[in-house]
């Protein structure tokens, strides 16, 4: 808002400069005489108060308009430098409130998410946590790309590699972290790093070259995505079972709104009811949705449970179902 007032008033001040030229030259072309080219000369060196000679001698009514123009020039130019110079200094303090506010709201987050890098990947998987409302701090050195997303991104400008950088986005205190950088070696020293910043934090880290997996792996990450790969691997399996792989990709986990896909922990529903098992939940009768997986404490995964599966309080359930059942069943055991 304020910088929208000064823009304004430098506005106000080039119109009316360039109203002071425009008068200095008809003034001088028509009381004087002058030529176009004369007029001009005399209009500039007369503004700017260089003291240059006249161009020829002037008469009563142009020493007048001579006094006139330089007065009215002088306050004009004064108030056009106060503007822009008032302007730049707001500009600067408006940045340092800008860096101290962004600092203090990195300050308060505990248990929020890093992203190492705004590119590709990194943007989608910034895009990915906003629809899901999960807080998280992008570290990227590219000003350029701070400038453009900053009104939406939470950003610390800073090389990744830097440890100082790291602890300014709160690693110390996320849950997560996201290192999406194309180059394997930073984001092997990425992961090295941050593992001995946090020990418990969870580490996805991009890999480009299938050697860099084993290795990001022992450096301390959890899991070690390949782009490139399950790109490869979805393209070919469209050729190979098309309809599968389209009617996957319809299963939407995009956000509240429009998901397909829910993952729900067993204490989200102990709290409400007595449940003992998958069939004890009824969860089909009840929201429409579907149990298609569940997973024990320990991390193992089972694909569409029997409905006499023991549940257990620290295990967790995926559910299939519309975009109105998955509201449904949120609404009704009050999760997220």
């Amino acid at each position: 808002m304020m910088l929208r007032l000064f823009r304004s008033k430098i506005v106000v001040a080039l119109i009316l400069m360039v109203l002071v030229l425009f008068s200095g030259v008809l003034g001088y072309r028509y009381i004087s005489d002058y030529t176009w080219v004369e007029a001009v000369y005399m209009t500039i060196i007369t503004v700017t108060t260089v003291g240059f000679a006249e161009v020829k001698p002037l008469d009563t009514e142009a020493k007048i308009f001579t006094v006139f123009l330089i007065v009215t020039s002088v306050f004009i130019f004064g108030f056009a430098i106060s503007v822009i110079t008032e302007y730049i200094m707001s500009r600067n303090s408006l940045q340092i409130l800008k860096k101290k506010r962004l600092k203090n709201i990195i300050e308060n987050l505990s248990g929020h998410v890093v992203i190492c890098g705004y590119g590709r990947n990194g943007m989608q998987a910034a895009d990915k946590l906003k629809a899901y409302n999960m807080p998280f701090v992008v570290i990227e050195k590219d000003k350029e790309i701070i400038e453009k997303h900053e009104e939406d991104i939470l950003f610390v400008e800073g090389d990744v590699n830097e440890d100082e950088v790291l602890l300014q986005a709160g690693v110390d205190r996320a849950k997560y972290l996201i290192t999406a950088v194309p180059d394997d070696a930073v984001n092997l020293f990425v992961v090295l790093s941050a593992r001995q910043l946090n020990e418990n934090l969870f580490i996805i880290s991009r890999a480009s070259q299938v050697t860099s997996s084993k290795k990001l792996e022992f450096a301390g990450a959890n899991k070690v995505i390949m782009p490139d790969k399950i790109g490869g691997d979805h393209m070919a399996s469209l050729v190979v079972m098309p309809d599968l792989i389209t009617f996957m990709d319809q299963l939407s986990v995009e956000g509240e709104n429009s998901t397909n896909l829910e993952e729900v922990e067993i204490e989200d529903f102990t709290d409400q009811m007595d449940c003992k098992s998958i069939r004890d939940l009824d969860l089909r009768r009840k929201t429409g949705c579907t149990i298609i997986g569940y997973v024990d404490p320990e991390g193992n995964y089972i694909i569409n449970p029997e409905a006499d599966l023991e549940l257990e309080p620290k295990g967790k359930v995926i559910v299939l179902g519309r975009p109105e059942q998955i509201r449904k069943l949120n609404r009704m055991f009050q999760i997220g």
